[in-house]
């Protein structure tokens, strides 16, 4: 069973670009995920939960001062961006980016290639590609679409979920696959998060602001973050006594 782990992380972020002063934004994240559990992280605007996530993708605006994060005992932060998603480690973006002049089917095509070693067979991956499509209610018309150009808000989510779906990493981070969702789209890509979690080939962080969407897709572990670490934890009940109090009992904490 692999494992994810992040021992005592520090991340700092230039406020104003490159020449700015840089700002501690998580002070010390301690967390452990293994294959095949489902964890959400909440907390506050500002707190730091996406700021994790980019760290551990190995967004450059990120600056790691101190820390561990490993993935089976590999040092993912030593890792190029490509070495992490080649090592399992995946992330769904809060905003995805538009890859003009790239279509859907050749983005994921190469993308599992680079992941499973070898090209997939066109016929085969074909009808992989239709059947993920489907399930997601992805028009097939899509595959030849570039990458998200002109797609709605509920689409790139969509789009986020298929891609998971096909490159099957070993962890999955999802930054806020919720935002923008109306309630069809919700149950949609929650859906797809479950397919892929019943697998159990898959250790996924979901971060969130709200319980909605773990109304669909259940945790059995939620973490609290306020002011850079994690300062409570608990089981699925613990959602929901965030969605009863809010965040204000971890106000000092930040």
């Amino acid at each position: 069973m692999s494992t994810l782990e992040v021992r005592d992380l520090h991340v700092s972020v230039n406020a104003d670009g490159e020449a700015g002063q840089a700002r501690e934004i998580l002070r010390g994240v301690d967390l452990t995920i293994r294959q095949g559990e489902i964890h959400a992280i909440m907390g506050p605007n500002g707190s730091g939960k996406s700021t994790l996530a980019y760290s551990l993708a190995g967004h450059p605006k990120y600056r790691v001062t101190s820390g561990t994060a490993t993935l089976d005992g590999q040092d993912v932060l030593s890792m190029s961006v490509d070495e992490r998603a080649r090592a399992g480690l995946f992330l769904a973006m809060q905003y995805p980016v538009e890859v003009a002049g790239v279509s859907m089917s050749n983005f994921l095509r190469s993308a599992a290639t680079a992941i499973r070693g070898e090209a997939p067979k066109l016929r085969l991956w074909v009808k992989e590609q239709r059947e993920a499509m489907a399930s997601l209610s992805i028009d097939p018309a899509f595959a030849e679409r570039s990458v998200n150009e002109g797609f709605s808000g509920g689409e790139k989510k969509r789009n986020e979920i298929l891609q998971m779906e096909l490159l099957a990493p070993r962890f999955a981070i999802l930054d806020e696959i919720d935002s923008g969702l109306d309630v069809d789209a919700l149950r949609i890509v929650s859906t797809g998060i479950n397919r892929v979690a019943a697998t159990g080939r898959t250790g996924l962080l979901l971060i969130t602001h709200y319980t909605r969407i773990l109304r669909y897709v259940q945790p059995q572990f939620v973490h609290v973050v306020a002011g850079g670490r994690i300062v409570d934890e608990g089981g699925p009940e613990l959602a929901q006594v965030l969605e009863d109090e809010g965040y204000d009992r971890y106000a000092v904490a930040s």
